[in-house]
This record gives C-alpha cells, structure tokens and sequence, in this order.
C-alpha cells in the first residue's frame, strides 16, 4: 500500500500536482522501505516559538542597544520605522508564506514558483552554510565563559593570573586621588586580558593562524552536540526545546532589567532607536514556514512576531543600558566609555559590570545562559532549515530510516571541522570576516531584492495574494503588495549601491588592517553566495537555447505559465504548482493565450 501526502492548493482542497521526483511531499515505498512523511508542527505555539526563538537572538542583547545609543536621540527611529514597514514585515511574510504555500525547504519553493529564480534558493542556503559554520563560534565562547563562571570570585575580576600582564589595572579599585602618580596610559583591564589572553589567546594579526585553543574546541564541540540533539528528529524535537530556549531569555532580560534600573541609568533613547534584524533571507521563514498547516493564518502570525521582536529589542535595550549606565555611575566615567557593541558588550562591557555587582558569579550565570539560550535556537534553527532544504530536494533519498539524522550528523560534524580554524589564536581574525562579509548586510539585501522582484512581478502580487487568500480566508493590506513591487526592493536596491560606494575596508578593532589576501577572501565568501542567483538564471537560459531555443526572455513567462493539468514545467522539467485562482490571475486560456493579470 503506498502512503500519500498532497500539497492543499486548489480551491483549498488538497491536490498534488508534482513531478514526483521532485515533490518531497509524496510518500511512496521503495524496497519496502517506508519514506517518512514530511511532518507538521503539533500545534501554532511551536512554530511561533520556534520563529521567535530564531529572529530574537544575540543580535538584540549586543547590537541594538549599542546602535540606540550610537544613533542618537529620537533620530534613529525614522529610519527604523521606514524599514520596519517597508523591508522587515513584508519580506518576513513573503517567507513565511511561500513555506507554508508550498510545504517546501528553502531552495524547492523557488523551484516551485519560478524555477528560473531557484538560484534565490542556493543564494540563501549558502548563506546559511557560513552562518552556520561561524555562529556558534560564539556559543563556545560563552560556554567557556559559563564554566569560568562556577567560583567564588570571578576570574575576569581581578588581576594577578597567569594570563595578566604588569599593565593590568583593577579600575573599580584604583584610588582615582593616586591617578596622578599612576600612568595609565598603556594599562589595560583584567576582563579585557581574560578576553584577549586567556579566551582567544590572540595572535598579532591572520598571518599567524597560531595554535587551536582545544579548550574551545571542546566548548564547540559540546555545542554542536547540544544542537544536534535539538533537531535531529525534526519537528518534534525542535519543538518541544523552543519551549525552554525561546522562553529563558526573556525571563532573563526582565530580571536583568528590574536589577539595573536605577534613577541614574534609565535610558529612553535606548528603547525607540533601535535597528532590527528578522533573519529574513536565509531561508529559515520559508523552512519553519513549510511545516505550518495549509490554512494556518501566516499573516497574523508574521505581523505578531514582527512586533514582538522589535519589542524585545526595546526591552533588551533598557535592560542592558541599565546595566552599562551603572556601570559608567560607579566608574564615574561617561557611557560612551562603556558602550561596546557585538562581541566586545557580551564579553567585555557585560562581564566588567556584574563584577561590581553583589553576588556577581550568579549574575555573570545568569548572563551566560542567556546567551547561550539566546544563540542556540538561532544556531539549531539554522541548521534545520538547511538541512530542510537538502531533504526537500532529495526526499526518496533522505526520508528512509535514519538518513535524516545521518545527513544533520554529517552536517554538524564538517561544520564543527570548519569552524576549529576560528578557534585557534589567529582565529578571531578568520570570526570577522565571515561576520562581515560571509553573512552580511550586503548579501541578505542583494537576495532581498530578486526575492521581491520574482514575487512581485515575475510569479505576480496579485497571484500570491490569490494563493494567501486561499489559505487565509482574506488578502492581507495592499501596502505589503506595494512593498513587494516597488518599495522594498527600490529601498534595498539603494541602500545596496550605497555600501558598495561607501565600502570601508575591514579593520580589527579599528587598528589591524588585514592583507590584500584576507580581503579577497572576504569578499569571495560574499561572492558565493549572490553569484547563485546571476549564474543559475544564465545556466536556465544557456539550456532553453542549446536544447529548445528559447532565449532569456521567453523563460521568464515559461518559468511559470501553468500547463493543462494544473502544473508547471521549467526548461529542465522541474514541475511547480498551480492554483484555480492562479490560473485565473494569469488568464490562461485554451493552454496556449497567456494575458496580462499580475
């Protein structure tokens, strides 16, 4: 007997219409053995836990309210707000829609839609690789903060270790009425010595990769085991974690917040100028997505948890402000003196406040769960929407007895392999360029763009909202169809060309400046993955003219004209779905007459 799964999309009745090579959707028997039905999450709770837990990550705790106060005053949330409206929710909900359209990974949706566009696909997924493989390199780190943390007296409080050098200063002691007979001028503080030489112990420049810190190497290596127990059985493992990793930060960032506020340190700004980050572009929205119920309402869901990201951003924002502003009250010092932003708050700024704190070994605890809490479902969530994607493309391969969690085995064991290089004394220098150019702005913007232009105009607005509405009931505001076709990739597309005009070569602490080497490295990281898009549409258009003389052009309508039976056949014969109502935006008639209904 063959066990079936089907796609709902017609009239919102189930029916499949997939190639069923291509489909991971189809459920057949092969040797007698069984291929594992795709899966859903057990309930709603889940999967906005688990979105959640993957948008609101470290990023909020380091990066937001340093910007709040970088930015300065009320000014910031201009910019905040445009973007929040016109970038952040629509294309968080073109992702999260098209999953839960198609119940397909990162790369098949595309394949789905619109072939040609597939590369969109591969652009992501590459992305994700390098954000996998760097990512947690900050988990080890706060591991091995963790572990330190089990003493009574913080060893990042005090000098005289081993690792501190005669310029080691105990600021929060030094009797400020001695300054004078004291230079200060090359002293350096001991959570700053612990960072730099007993953490990454860290060579002079990327030229002296140096030796693998194996302390580290084994903090990785517990985190990659922890991930992997997180995902390896899918939905139903991942989805009971998030109930404690989604859930941990936020108890966290509240009793931090009620502990530091204090009449000296409440800082307004630090609330409403804040930059925000959906991890929109990767992959992960269409992933978590796909595994929702077809008539799931995706579009309340996407707006709730737009809103509650830039929430927790405010809220990280006086929580971790208030700390950095008690801070600079005991020092004595302004807070430009304490403000650091990305790994330099987390394991620099943070750890020298809680050791003025009372009972700081407890507080310093609390601090390191909740950012390896923080990062972790980020990090597993990652990993599953890349693997999601690879067993979408090979579902009669990877659905049958333990393949899946052989391939996330696999995946887990290469990227831990990559990842050591960060872990050695030269490695932070390797850990910047991935966090700059691997993973950046720049190639999430660039993908951004061809994902609303496919969307927008290639596959049609007006025939997406006619799907949504299919599986919601309703089309959502005209605005995000607006945002779609013009506003999203127009505001993308500019602030794109203005990095590329503005571009800054990379600098390690504003003072190391890398080789000519190191930089081609960089941007050739950058490269992989926005080169997909370019060369999968040129590989598509050299294959219609060698084999069926269609050029470029001609593709674009091919790619995603439906055929008699309801499917859609690429240049390669890669089959894509269909509504009734996608039909009728399109004006198919008599199979050959396509009129203009986007």
């Amino acid at each position: 007997m063959t066990a079936e799964k089907t796609i709902p999309i017609i009239n919102g009745k189930p029916e499949d219409v997939l190639d069923p090579e291509a489909s991971s959707t189809n459920l057949v028997h092969s040797n007698d053995k069984k291929v594992h039905e795709r899966g859903h999450w057990n309930n709603k709770v889940e999967f906005v836990l688990s979105v959640a837990g993957e948008i609101i990550g470290l990023g909020n705790v380091w990066r937001f309210p340093y910007l709040c106060y970088k930015n300065g005053g009320g000014a910031f949330l201009i910019p905040y707000v445009v973007f929040f409206i016109c970038c952040g929710i629509p294309v968080f909900f073109l992702e999260t829609a098209l999953g839960q359209f198609t119940s397909e990974g990162g790369i098949t949706c595309w394949r789905k839609v619109c072939p040609l566009f597939e590369g969109i696909g591969y652009a992501t997924q590459v992305i994700e690789a390098h954000l996998n493989v760097y990512y947690i390199i900050i988990l080890a780190w706060a591991i091995f903060y963790l572990f330190n943390c089990f003493t009574t007296e913080l060893p990042w409080a005090t000098c005289g270790h081993e690792w501190n050098t005669e310029n080691c200063v105990e600021f929060q002691k030094l009797n400020m009425s001695n300054c004078s007979q004291i230079s200060l001028q090359n002293a350096t503080s001991p959570v700053m010595e612990f960072w730099e030489r007993r953490v990454l112990a860290i060579s002079d420049g990327i030229e002296h990769i140096g030796n693998l810190r194996w302390e580290l190497a084994l903090c990785l290596l517990a985190a990659w085991t922890i991930c992997y127990f997180c995902i390896w059985k899918g939905t139903k493992s991942t989805g009971k974690v998030v109930y404690v990793t989604a859930t941990f930060p936020y108890i966290m960032l509240m009793i931090l917040l009620i502990r530091g506020v204090g009449p000296w340190s409440v800082w307004v700004d630090a609330g409403t100028q804040i930059f925000f980050s959906y991890a929109i572009c990767l992959g992960c929205l269409t992933a978590l997505g796909s595994y929702n119920n077809y008539n799931n309402n995706c579009y309340r869901d996407c707006i709730m948890l737009c809103c509650l990201n830039s929430g927790t951003s405010f809220v990280a924002g006086f929580a971790i402000f208030s700390v950095l502003g008690f801070m600079a009250y005991e020092q004595g010092v302004p807070i430009a003196e304490v403000a650091e932003s990305g790994p330099g708050l987390a394991f620099i700024a943070y750890p020298k406040a809680v050791t003025m704190m009372p009972l700081s070994p407890l507080w310093a605890t609390l601090f390191f769960m909740m950012l390896i809490f923080l990062g972790l479902d980020s990090q597993f969530v990652c990993v599953e929407s890349l693997v999601t994607a690879v067993v979408d493309m090979y579902p009669k391969i990877f659905r049958r007895g333990y393949r899946r969690e052989l391939l996330i085995l696999g995946l887990s064991i290469v990227s831990y392999f990559i990842g050591l290089i960060m872990l050695t004394e030269g490695g932070m220098y390797v850990f910047q360029l991935f966090d700059s150019y691997a993973a950046s702005g720049m190639c999430l913007l660039f993908v951004a763009i061809f994902e609303c232009v496919c969307i927008g105009w290639v596959y049609g607005s007006n025939r997406f909202y006619d799907n949504i509405e299919d599986m919601i009931g309703y089309k959502p505001l005209s605005l995000i169809k607006w945002c779609w076709m013009v506003l999203t990739p127009g505001i993308c597309a500019g602030i794109f060309i203005f990095f590329l005009v503005k571009y800054k070569p990379l600098k390690y602490n504003n003072v190391y400046t890398y080789p000519d080497w190191g930089y081609g490295i960089g941007w050739l990281m950058a490269l992989s993955s926005m080169i997909c898009i370019p060369l999968w549409i040129y590989s598509e258009d050299a294959y219609g003219q060698r084999n069926k003389n269609i050029n470029l052009f001609q593709l674009f309508g091919i790619s995603h004209i439906p055929e008699e039976d309801g499917s859609v056949t690429s240049v390669r014969g890669q089959g894509e779905m269909a509504s009734s109502c996608a039909r009728r935006s399109l004006g198919w008639i008599s199979g050959k007459t396509l009129q203009k209904g986007c």
